[in-house]
């Protein structure tokens, strides 16, 4: 069942626009990072119901990479302006905005201890107050920052595309260690048993210990990563750019399986989303691909007819995620059947957040969407 489609007309730059969607999830209070927890798994506690109606709009004006973060009943985003942004997750009004360095791009906000932390492309890393949007500090890498920042153990741990990992106080911005890469670190790093595991260029997922920022070992993917690992039951989930789905045990340190189309060869650049024993991961190929966890097996794709690289959020047996086409979509977790969409009439490339009875998403027009019942 598609909504009625509502949208204004906003100047449109160079650059791409985009907007926030919300819909309806269950219990869930916050989603304060990238894939709502350190170990990128993509899942939503609660129940959702469809369909869904439009409950408030807001025009952010310009691209929004960024996927978004919900924390304390407030929405951060950022915007390619160059804004971080704050909305009230209830009525969509604005709370404050925070002037970065330079653009966002596809790094998402992470909320911890009422700070906001977000990475910008001329290199820097933010840390802003979530209650007044005012800076706490900046740091300076020495290239853009695409990967998303994630908190764990007192420390901010994001990626550059200086080609390190970088490890700062997350009190007050203080380099704690930085661990070089063999090639830029564009994506966000999954936290697992005091580990930080990270992927990017060089053709392999890096375990990288918390403690100190001393590699533990390093698992050969064999090719450029863009999507983030999903972290589940001791064994991370990845897509790659030669086309193929990776299971890597992080006890053997070793490759568990490998997934490609038999038919359709195109990467993966949409992050997965792992439950209930099956991982759901969007493509290139215009396709999404659902896997058995345990052996790589396909249980079902659906044809999205555009391409997806927002990565799917799983709540309640049920897979959300954007496309290229502009339409979001909802589908059963065990069939594949389509069980809703959405016309956003933009191209959906973020990901889904879902928390406090919403799901917040962006698309390429500017405008931010807010559904309910």
């Amino acid at each position: 069942m598609r909504l009625a489609r509502s949208r204004r007309t906003v100047a449109r730059p160079a650059a791409l626009f985009f907007a926030l969607v919300c819909l309806l999830p269950g219990q869930v209070r916050e989603w304060p990072q990238f894939r709502g927890n350190p170990q990128l798994t993509g899942v939503a506690e609660g129940g959702l119901s469809v369909p869904l109606k439009l409950l408030w709009t807001y025009e952010a004006g310009q691209a929004i990479e960024s996927s978004a973060a919900i924390a304390g009943g407030a929405v951060y985003v950022g915007v390619f302006t160059g804004e971080l942004i704050s909305l009230d997750l209830a009525t969509g009004k604005l709370r404050w905005k925070y002037k970065t360095e330079g653009e966002i791009g596809e790094s998402s906000p992470a909320v911890s201890g009422g700070i906001v932390y977000v990475g910008d492309l001329t290199g820097y890393l933010h840390a802003v107050g979530a209650e007044d949007g005012r800076r706490r500090w900046v740091y300076k890498t020495r290239g853009e920052i695409k990967a998303s920042p994630v908190v764990s153990g007192g420390k901010v741990l994001v990626g550059s595309y200086d080609g390190s990992l970088h490890a700062l106080d997350a009190l007050t911005g203080r380099l704690v260690w930085s661990y070089e890469t063999e090639g830029p670190v564009h994506a966000t790093a999954g936290i697992a048993a005091g580990l930080a595991l990270i992927s990017g260029c060089d053709g392999h997922l890096r375990a990288i210990r918390i403690a100190d920022g001393k590699q533990e070992y390093a698992v050969q993917v064999g090719s450029y990563v863009g999507a983030s690992p999903a972290i589940a039951g001791g064994v991370a989930y990845l897509g790659t750019f030669d086309n193929e789905v990776l299971a890597i045990d992080l006890r053997r340190k070793a490759v568990l399986w490998k997934y490609q189309h038999p038919r359709r060869k195109f990467p993966f650049y949409s992050s997965a989303a792992v439950a209930g024993g099956i991982v759901v991961v969007g493509g290139r190929d215009s396709m999404v691909h659902a896997l058995d966890a345990k052996t790589g097996k396909a249980v079902w794709t659906f044809a999205a007819r555009a391409r997806v690289d927002s990565s799917p959020v799983v709540t309640a047996g049920r897979v959300l995620f954007g496309a290229h086409n502009g339409r979001l979509t909802a589908l059963d977790l065990r069939t594949g059947r389509q069980l809703w969409q959405f016309e956003a009439g933009a191209a959906v490339t973020a990901s889904p957040a879902v928390a406090g009875q919403r799901l917040v998403i962006s698309t390429l027009d500017g405008v931010v969407y807010c559904f309910g019942q």
